[in-house]
């Protein structure tokens, strides 16, 4: 990992996770996970903003701000000599004696390390296989926490089934992937499912948002079900790591690759390299 940051500190060697530490407990503290091209962090503030969000939901005060995380993960790449990668960051409520009840006064522990990580070319470019799985997670999908078992229950579903990721279905509607936002294409139209409680509002979703409007791509916000999943156009799932990543196999159903994921994804690119 090279240098770590730890609590205010910059380390260079292991650091000693404390066994009361809430967040090993009890998985009560928040995360995020965000890009680096070129050595350079790509939209860091939307994930810093959305760090706060968690965090003020699941009630953590927090005295960072949005640029004070900023300047870690630059030290951070700067001397780990980060050029495609990812920087992760979690903050946990603390260290207390084991209580499910909040402690009176403890300070949230903060660690940030960053990894070399390349960009998904071979999925992009091919295509990947999902499978469909009963959305059966906490109902605040909306807030980044460490309570990822029923993700990581899903991911492996995913993985025995050689898929690369497991699209969740709660009361008959598809939500997002076990991590990733889930994207269908129909007669020239983008459809994804509204950013509430069902779903991470993820970041990369906002900029495939974007980028679509830019096209004159029309992008619905709208609930729907496995039939109308099977029978997209298009396919395409997307996070901070797969980036805009094209389906073309869904359980048994096998589909094409077609031209408005290709727009998308060029758009997505030359926000990742913009012209100088």
């Amino acid at each position: 990992m090279g240098l770590i940051y730890y609590n205010g500190e910059y380390i260079n060697d292991n650091i000693a996770i404390s066994p009361d530490d809430r967040g090993y407990q009890f998985g009560d503290g928040i995360y995020e996970v965000v890009r680096v091209y070129e050595g350079r962090l790509f939209t860091a503030e939307a994930h810093f903003e959305r760090l706060l969000r968690s965090a003020s939901e699941i009630q953590i005060e927090l005295a960072s701000t949005v640029d004070d995380y900023i300047a870690i993960c630059e030290r951070l790449i700067a001397e780990n000599r980060v050029q495609d990668g990812l920087i992760y960051v979690q903050v946990t409520r603390g260290i207390a004696k084991r209580n499910h009840i909040f402690p009176e006064s403890t300070e949230p522990v903060t660690l940030i390390y960053s990894y070399d990580s390349a960009r998904p070319v071979q999925g992009m470019e091919e295509g990947v296989k999902v499978i469909t799985l009963e959305d059966i997670r906490w109902l605040r999908c909306d807030i980044k926490s460490l309570n990822l078992l029923g993700n990581v229950l899903a991911k492996q579903q995913a993985h025995m089934a050689d898929a690369v990721e497991a699209v969740q279905v709660r009361d008959g509607i598809v939500t997002e992937g076990a991590s990733s936002n889930v994207f269908i294409i129909k007669a020239g139209t983008l459809y994804t499912h509204p950013a509430n409680h069902l779903i991470l509002n993820g970041i990369t979703r906002k900029v495939i948002k974007r980028c679509a409007e830019e096209l004159n791509i029309p992008f619905v916000e709208q609930a729907f079900t496995p039939d109308a999943l099977y029978d997209a156009d298009e396919v395409i799932i997307s996070s901070t790591s797969l980036e805009v990543t094209p389906v073309t196999q869904i359980d048994d159903y096998v589909m094409a690759i077609g031209p408005l994921t290709r727009k998308l994804q060029q758009a997505f690119k030359e926000k990742i390299y913009p012209a100088s």
